[in-house]
């Protein structure tokens, strides 16, 4: 039976390290070998539209025990310390790790330096973006960012505080950051926020309407499917909105 081989066209002859999932690094981990009952070592051929049993054998070149010949001599397959280095004479074993095991990408992984290089990479990218656009941000922008995101206490922040905090957030979360400055209504929402927390207006207990705090009159009601504070800052861009954000801007200290 001719071999269907996942990404055959693209395997490189190489030494290769298999690492557990989750960080994990017990002293012994045992990876199955063979099939079993109790553990089913079986990859399914769709080319044949079959499942085929998967065997280690160590003087063996192929996983697929209907490509072995004659007697053969199992093999074992330890992860220590959470990790399993196979050398690339180990075609075998790469192969079956790599391309077929039942496991892989649930208990274990493949360790690719150029895919992690190329995540690092653009992670890197996005953090120098978002501290770059940080270090441009006036400080009216920064008192919204940290208002809406943190729940800060910009007015009792100096400006040099608000600004290293800004830069620190961008720093710790770009591509939160990144998202964060293309909302349009981030000022307002951060107006809504310091308008309640300066007792100007009032949210309700249950977070569903917001009202004048020396009247209680209600200003808004928040439709059900969305949250307190971006419903408020829609608002405000409605007729009756703007003339209570008109109202609001004269008041926030």
């Amino acid at each position: 039976m001719k071999k269907q081989e996942t990404n055959s066209s693209t395997w490189e002859i190489k030494d290769r390290v298999y690492l557990l999932k989750g960080n994990k690094t017990p002293l012994l981990f045992t990876v199955p070998a063979k099939h079993s009952r109790a553990k089913s070592l079986l990859w399914f051929d769709e080319s044949e539209g079959l499942s085929r049993e998967l065997r280690y054998a160590t003087n063996q070149n192929s996983p697929f025990v209907d490509e072995q010949k004659g007697q053969v001599t199992l093999g074992h397959i330890f992860f220590r310390d959470g990790k399993l280095m196979v050398p690339k004479h180990k075609q075998n074993l790469q192969k079956l790790l790599s391309l077929y095991h039942p496991l892989k990408g649930k208990s274990f992984y493949e360790k690719d330096d150029v895919k992690e290089a190329e995540v690092d990479l653009s992670y890197l990218q996005m953090e120098i973006e978002a501290l770059k656009i940080a270090a441009d941000f006036d400080i009216d922008d920064c008192e919204a960012l940290l208002t809406v995101e943190t729940g800060a206490n910009v007015s009792t922040m100096t400006s040099k505080e608000i600004k290293r905090d800004t830069i620190v957030f961008a720093r710790n979360n770009p591509q939160q950051f990144l998202e964060l400055v293309q909302d349009e209504d981030l000022n307002l929402k951060s107006l809504g926020m310091k308008a309640v927390k300066q007792g100007i207006i009032k949210m309700s207990p249950d977070g569903r309407s917001f009202v004048w705090a020396k009247n209680s009159k209600k200003l808004m009601v928040v439709p059900f499917d969305q949250e307190p504070y971006p419903a408020l800052a829609a608002w405000f861009k409605t007729d009756d909105g703007m003339k209570v954000l008109e109202s609001v801007q004269k008041k926030i200290k």
